[in-house]
């Protein structure tokens, strides 16, 4: 009797690992997550720069991200868009995560605005007249004193400081970190995700996954391993055509990056996550491009387009031989490993 329980999980973990020699053709992308970053108590970046606009980027997200839901609704009236928020609510990222979870999404799409460390400026506005004494010090050691000699006034400068708008620009995708793999493992494992059919290795997030309980045991947290790869592959592929998509504007699309840090809401959705840094907040022609309804529904329409054309992509697939693999592979060569970032806020 030992030996054969031994052996069911031992064919469990082979059967998995082979059939991830071939990746399958995908099943339909039925719901998409909307997050806009930050809100309610949590303002995220803010144009407090010289000549700003003084905006808040929980302001900007939630009204890109409500552009970004009516755009999706328009172009797949067949799938589920679901707003993480449509008002300025406070949500903190685990909360975030588990809307995306328990509404099983197929995608993830975060909205954030950028914003990067700004320095200070100082120009004279005037003079003012002070009144300074000499100081003279009389003896040495313990006996020595202080004494004070004539005042006399003396005219300064008078300056004004302020905070200098930043020269960065542009809009960046971001990408959960390989290194914290571990992290989506965890996502994965803990929302038991399988797809329909437990014979099939699927990049999708499909609501019926009660085939395996998902236990800390070496077989399901292989199992985890080839998911992981798989949202990280299909993350690669989202950005890379929002990326394009940004390209074909006249804004500077800055290319797809990974974070040394991680973002919290990428690694715990438990499905492929792309976070949009839409522009510089302080960036005196992106913080009015960001605010502006035509700006807005720029990058809104952009996104939608990219999304469009990687449903398209998923669910036109046909069967592609990989190789298998127990372990995450590394990030392509297009994907910036990135081990410091300007933006001074938390996802």
């Amino acid at each position: 009797m030992l030996k054969n329980k031994m052996f069911v999980p031992a064919l469990l973990i082979a059967g998995l690992l082979s059939l991830h020699t071939v990746a399958q053709a995908q099943k339909k992308i039925k719901t998409i997550i909307v997050d806009a970053g930050h809100g309610g108590k949590d303002g995220g970046a803010h144009g407090g720069y010289e000549g700003g606009l003084g905006s808040w980027e929980k302001n900007i997200t939630l009204a890109i991200s409500n552009k970004l839901v009516a755009q999706l609704q328009k172009d797949l009236p067949d799938v589920k868009i679901v707003p993480t928020r449509t008002t300025d609510i406070y949500q903190s990222p685990p909360e975030k995560a588990n809307i995306a979870n328990q509404n099983h999404g197929d995608l993830f799409i975060c909205i954030h605005a950028d914003a990067v460390q700004l320095q200070t400026g100082r120009r004279q506005i005037g003079t003012k007249s002070i009144v300074r004494q000499d100081v003279i010090y009389i003896g040495k050691g313990k006996k020595r004193k202080k004494k004070y000699g004539k005042k006399y006034n003396i005219v300064v400068p008078v300056y004004d400081y302020y905070k200098i708008g930043s020269a960065r620009t542009g809009t960046s995708i971001w990408l959960f970190a390989a290194h914290k793999t571990n992290d989506k493992l965890d996502a994965i494992e803990k929302g038991g995700q399988l797809g329909e059919d437990d014979d099939q290795i699927d990049s999708t997030a499909d609501s019926t996954f009660n085939n395996i309980d998902f236990n800390d045991t070496r077989e399901t947290r292989m199992l985890a391993q080839v998911y992981a790869k798989r949202y990280q592959e299909k993350s690669i592929e989202l950005a890379d055509l929002i990326n394009d998509e940004i390209a074909a504007t006249n804004r500077p699309a800055l290319g797809v990056y990974q974070r040394q840090k991680g973002i919290w809401v990428l690694q715990a959705t438990n499905m492929p996550a792309v976070l949009i840094e839409t522009g510089f907040i302080t960036n005196y022609n992106d913080e009015r491009y960001l605010n502006s309804d035509a700006g807005q529904q720029e990058i809104a329409e952009c996104i939608a387009r990219a999304i469009k054309q990687y449903k398209e992509q998923v669910e036109n697939s046909k069967t592609v031989a990989v190789p298998a693999t127990t372990t995450p592979d590394p990030a392509p060569a297009n994907v910036t490993d990135s081990t410091t970032k300007d933006s001074t806020k938390t996802q």
